[in-house]
């Protein structure tokens, strides 16, 4: 039996998550840079319901690598180990018994700086590595490699952002791709969201020959570029929680939406879950709020996420945080 770590998500209705009230947490951020890293970002859980231990695992990055933090309660983490390195935004799966962290790889943290002043052009793919114990970690395998157009640009090739969707014999990875320079940050967010899809779970991914999602200057939540996109099976249909990046009044910034899907691959904006310029008084989360896991344990979805106080390349500092709502 597939054990897959958001299939309690299916029991679900979509009028359930559209109705739920989040609210940041005031035990929030949870997690802030350490290290010498400026940001700790892209947070991605397993639960005490689909960990082998009955605790919680996050796993997110800093610029260093992928990092492991264990917990109780899902609000004070403790570090574990540095995963691996040269790699950010993480997916964690269980499946089977195993698990299976899908992520970005990078280049060297040397070059991905020089890419920052677009001396070397950026380059990342998808790999995946695999545990039986969350401890031990096999030797990262490639997953999603650069096979459309879509995914360059002129400041490189970019695939990041995995997010794995099974149904029906169909192993789905939802991801980000493409470049876009945001002026004010003076660093890329991805442009555009695509999948593939294979009959096998860490091999023969075939990417769509299109984009899923692509910016739209009409859209007020991504009409600079896609961010990233979370896709959650229900019992009556799909959601999409999606982090857009957008101008506003001379600025960038980035909200959580959720979108609704027929399918998984259509979707239609429903709502804002979490936006910066709403949440008074919480400087860490003042100007973007990006990459999220929404997650349920017991009757309380938690959506955890990462937050930019500002676009300041210098100054600014990425934490993690999460919104909670009863159901």
């Amino acid at each position: 039996m597939i054990y897959f770590g958001d299939d309690i998500m299916k029991n679900l209705t979509l009028n359930q998550i559209i109705n739920a009230d989040f609210k940041v947490s005031t035990h929030s951020p949870v997690l802030r840079p350490f290290d010498g890293s400026v940001v700790v970002a892209d947070p991605s859980l397993l639960t005490p319901e689909n960990s082998h231990d009955n605790k919680w695992h996050m796993f997110c990055h800093t610029n260093l690598g992928v990092y492991q933090f264990i917990s109780d309660d899902g609000i004070k983490f403790k570090r574990v180990q540095k995963v691996v390195p040269r790699a950010m935004r993480p997916n964690i799966n269980r499946i089977d018994g195993r698990y299976y962290m899908f992520y970005e790889r990078t280049r060297s943290l040397a070059a991905n700086a020089l890419n920052v002043v677009n001396a070397v052009p950026w380059k990342s793919e998808i790999y995946v590595t695999e545990s039986d114990d969350l401890f031990h970690w096999s030797k990262p395998q490639p997953v999603i490699t650069n096979t459309r157009e879509y995914e360059k640009s002129d400041r490189g090739m970019s695939i990041s952002n995995p997010y794995l969707l099974q149904e029906n014999g169909i192993n789905r990875l939802y991801y980000s791709c493409g470049l876009t320079y945001i002026e004010d940050c003076r660093f890329c967010e991805p442009t555009y969201i695509s999948y593939a899809e294979s009959d096998k779970l860490t091999t023969n991914y075939v990417s769509a020959k299109t984009p899923l999602i692509s910016p739209d200057k009409n859209d007020p939540f991504l009409n600079l570029c896609s961010g990233c996109l979370k896709v959650y099976k229900l019992k009556d249909g799909y959601i999409g929680i999606q982090n857009g990046i957008y101008e506003k009044d001379g600025k960038s910034h980035s909200s959580i939406i959720l979108l609704t899907s027929p399918d998984g691959l259509e979707f239609k904006f429903e709502k804002v879950l979490v936006d910066p310029m709403v949440v008074n008084g919480k400087n860490w989360m003042k100007q973007f709020v990006y990459a999220s896991h929404l997650v349920k344990h017991g009757n309380t979805l938690r959506l955890y996420f990462n937050a930019r106080d500002t676009s300041n390349i210098i100054f600014g500092r990425e934490c993690i945080g999460f919104a909670e709502a009863k159901i």
